[in-house]
């Protein structure tokens, strides 16, 4: 993606209104693709396999839940444990194997460089969540600075959860590993439950659309992926207006 931003001038803004009134009119509104269906599977089968596996890793490794709960709903628990656990972790492998162009472009987006827009909208966040109606936020690329941030950390609490939970589950079972490299796989394991935790509620937050600024993104995900171009131009300014310019993933309904 470009990081050039477009220029709109005043002559291009009554333009716009001229034809959002005309669409409206019409009947139809026009929406832009913001997830593929592979995306989306993607996303909801790890996102509910990460949910499962905070809670019962809760009753695994926190003894007084497992003592709760009984030895035999322990043992009935890690083993569900360790299936989601699989779960978690091959799904988004074949998913990546399937498409490793959108697994590059997902990075690309992570990793862009922040430029005055991100910077002011940062500063701008935590004011605009309660005060939406009267702060107005900079353009957006098609990843919001904060959710490079907030993914990212993501993405690294899973790996780490991961990697360290594969690491524990073949060496009970494969080989046998050694008590203090278990321990500190366990450590790491446990700082990734603790990234997860504080950045998957924050990322829920607001893709639930708990926020009036964010009603109705949860359907980014759990429904068609599609975005209405209002909505978009709104959220993602730089990104809609490249969309829009190319036409390729616009739908009129």
């Amino acid at each position: 993606m470009s990081n050039a931003r477009v220029q709109v001038t005043p002559e291009q803004v009554v333009e716009n209104k001229r034809f959002l009134e005309a669409r409206e009119q019409k009947g139809t509104e026009r929406y832009i693709v913001r997830h593929s269906k592979q995306a989306r599977i993607t996303h909801d089968v790890t996102i509910i396999a990460c949910i499962l596996l905070c809670i019962t890793g809760l009753f695994v490794f926190v003894p007084p839940l497992s003592q709760a709960v009984g030895s035999d709903v322990v043992f009935i628990i890690r083993m569900g444990h360790r299936v989601i656990g699989v779960v978690f972790v091959a799904v988004p492998l074949i998913s990546a194997i399937m498409a490793p162009k959108g697994v590059a472009h997902i990075f690309r987006n992570l990793f862009a460089r922040w430029d005055s827009d991100d910077k002011k909208w940062m500063i701008l966040f935590f004011p605009y969540l309660f005060m939406a109606k009267w702060i107005h936020m900079p353009d957006q690329s098609e990843v919001k600075s904060g959710q490079r941030f907030a993914d990212g950390m993501l993405w690294f609490a899973g790996a780490l959860m991961g990697v360290t939970g594969v690491v524990m589950l073949l060496g009970s079972t494969v080989f046998d590993l050694d008590g203090g490299v278990y321990a500190v796989m366990l450590l790491l394991h446990d700082i990734g439950f603790f990234l997860i935790a504080v950045f998957g509620m924050a990322h829920i937050f607001l893709g639930a659309g708990i926020f009036q600024p964010y009603r109705g993104t949860h359907r980014l995900m759990f429904g068609d992926g599609l975005v209405s171009e209002s909505d978009a131009l709104y959220h993602w300014g730089h990104w809609a207006r490249e969309e829009i310019a190319s036409g390729k993933n616009v739908i009129e309904k």
